[in-house]
């Protein structure tokens, strides 16, 4: 009824044929009288020409960029001169003989065919508007192509797919849940899960071998370039009988497939490099380092204990530390180049940064002249320093100077053009703290998973340092961008209420909050394990797009909001008596009155 064609199938070998194709008008073109339009759709483009003795002619005037049209025409061969090479239909055009408006368009509040840069809440309110734009409908696309190409893998390597509750039970660990509230049961919530994560564990402990699932995930958070608010959604995994190797395994040949068919970059085959997480942090300051940068951090304290450079000798003797940044052939950098560096130190966080630069001159920098020539020497082998190179130097406690290294060493990066655009580098960062202490209270709390197994089992628990059990935890980063955590479970209930204790929470609290779990432990549980990649960002990756919006359809803005659909809205105080629920708004701040005069 609309089309025997789409517009992105007719070729030179389709001319003389009479065809009827449907779509959207990209663009329109008047050359001298003759009307030019290119019809978009789905599939591509195809040119329609309209000659002024056709009786639709006139109906032109009343047509604008976007309305959805259908024509009957007669395909012909586009003279050598006018060929397109780029349209995959650029060497036919199509001669209108009749045509039908199917859906009028209004006038845009943006452009689709051009490059219209227009505001973001503008975009997201007409999102199906910016849908249509070629990029991010090619966005779109690949993000189905790549769920399909998981899921295709994930079920040549054994696993089923199962669907796991939308409601469920609020958990105590993690982000902030959404709440939804009960009308059978008044005063009572579901929340939505942030992850299947327990559930997921109850399929291995009834039987289900191999488990995956593409999962929407829920978190009352706020929004980051890489992280979506209110929802988002990841490839859940989890594995019976498995180790950490076994799952990377899965893992690294999962990204192996999905990177290489759907991505324009270039990519090292596995096994990808493990950095266990301390050494992690003292290297590049972080636990997601993008490995296609060649900047990381030095320790250096020992070359400034007992040193005439004040400044970072205390520091040194107050327990803290020294690490060093080296920066490659900045000798010819002008002196604002420094200074801005030090300024974004210490925007970070820094007191200041220093630096010492080596020139065919010798050596310059402000600290030099508090230094001995053997301590310039170790810290140049030190840093592995060529000549044009300059060494910067943070000094303070350990965490802040791992803090702040984290942020300068990308910047650098960034400023030195040392990033190659063009790769993707990934690794797996392993061997994560079981425990840490609590800043604020001084407790020892859990660090990263608490259902995670601890290295060493019970014995590990009883013996050790709290602070230094480790535990079978690992993150998959790539360029920076960290896709995904996992574990090896703990699925041995003493463990499990062992390093609950040592967190500070007694039984009664693992019984509590998550009875289902520990009661199907004391029912036999095998050793299992898993992770949970986020789709959006590898797509995300793969798009080579800075903003994860851009490959999610409908996304909310950095406020949560749906701008299109206009939620969160209100609702009737019908469904809120259903539900047995009261509105308290917090109180708005009063203005104060103006003050008296006398």
């Amino acid at each position: 009824m609309y089309r025997s064609h789409n517009c992105g199938e007719l070729r030179k070998s389709d001319v003389g044929k009479t065809v009827r194709l449907a779509g959207w008008i990209h663009s329109v073109r008047d050359h001298g009288g003759v009307i030019f339009i290119d019809l978009r759709d789905h599939y591509g483009l195809t040119q329609v020409v309209i000659d002024p003795e056709q009786n639709f002619y006139q109906a032109l005037d009343k047509w604008r960029v976007e309305s959805v049209v259908r024509f009957d025409s007669e395909v012909v061969a586009r003279c050598a001169e006018t060929v397109n090479p780029k349209l995959s239909t650029g060497e036919i055009e199509l001669r209108a003989t009749d045509m039908e408006m199917l859906g009028e368009a209004e006038v845009l509040p943006f452009q689709v065919a051009k490059d219209d840069s227009a505001p973001e809440a503008m975009r997201l309110k007409y999102r199906f508007l910016d849908l249509r734009k070629e990029k991010l409908h090619n966005n779109i696309i690949l993000r189905s192509k790549v769920i399909a190409e998981i899921r295709r893998y994930m079920t040549e390597q054994g696993f089923n797919e199962f669907q796991t509750p939308i409601l469920t039970a609020s958990s105590p660990e993690g982000a902030r849940d959404y709440l939804v509230p009960s009308r059978l049961h008044p005063g009572k919530f579901y929340a939505l899960p942030q992850a299947p994560q327990q559930f997921k564990q109850l399929l291995m402990v009834s039987g289900f071998d191999r488990y995956f699932q593409i999962a929407p995930c829920f978190r009352d958070e706020d929004a980051r370039a890489d992280r979506s608010p209110g929802e988002f959604y990841q490839l859940d995994v989890e594995m019976s009988f498995v180790d950490q190797d076994d799952i990377f395994k899965v893992i690294e040949g999962l990204i192996t497939d999905v990177f290489t068919k759907y991505g324009k970059k270039d990519f090292a085959n596995p096994p990808f490099p493990r950095i266990p997480y301390r050494e992690a942090m003292k290297r590049f300051g972080s636990d997601k380092p993008d490995l296609r940068n060649p900047l990381e951090m030095v320790d250096v304290s020992e070359f400034f204990r007992g040193c005439e450079f004040k400044a970072f000798a205390s520091t040194v003797e107050n327990g803290g530390v020294v690490r060093a940044i080296r920066a490659p052939q900045v000798a010819g950098k002008p002196r604002k180049f420094f200074d801005d560096m030090i300024k974004y130190a210490q925007e970070n966080g820094a007191k200041g940064m220093a630096y010492i630069i080596w020139t065919n001159e010798g050596e310059k920098s402000p600290i030099v002249k508090f230094l001995s020539r053997e301590v310039i020497d170790g810290l140049k082998a030190a840093g592995s320093v060529q000549e044009g190179d300059a060494l910067f130097f943070l000094a303070d406690q350990e965490k802040l100077v791992e803090k702040i290294g984290g942020a300068v060493i990308p910047e650098l990066g960034r400023q030195l053009e040392l990033i190659n655009p063009n790769e993707f580098k990934f690794c797996w960062i392993v061997d994560f703290p079981m425990f840490e202490r609590d800043e604020e209270t001084g407790e020892i709390i859990f660090s990263h998973n608490p259902f995670s197994m601890p290295q060493g089992g019970l014995e590990a628990l009883n013996t050790k340092d709290p602070l230094d059990i480790l535990a079978w935890q690992y993150d998959i980063v790539c360029n920076g961008i960290e896709l995904s955590s996992g574990a090896i479970r703990n699925h041995i209930p003493e463990v499990m209420y062992r390093a609950f204790e040592i967190a500070g929470h007694d039984r009664s609290v693992v019984d509590n909050k998550f009875g289902g779990m520990i009661n199907a432990f004391k029912h036999g549980a095998p050793p299992h394990g898993g992770i949970a990649p986020g789709v959006d960002r590898m797509v995300m990756l793969l798009a080579d797009e800075p903003n994860i919006r851009e490959v999610i359809a409908f996304p909310f803005n950095q406020q949560a909001e749906d701008l299109m659909m206009n939620a969160p809205s209100e609702v009737t105080l019908k469904q809120l008596r259903e539900l047995h629920i009261e509105i308290k708004l917090p109180k708005k701040a009063e203005t104060p009155a103006p003050a008296a005069q006398e």
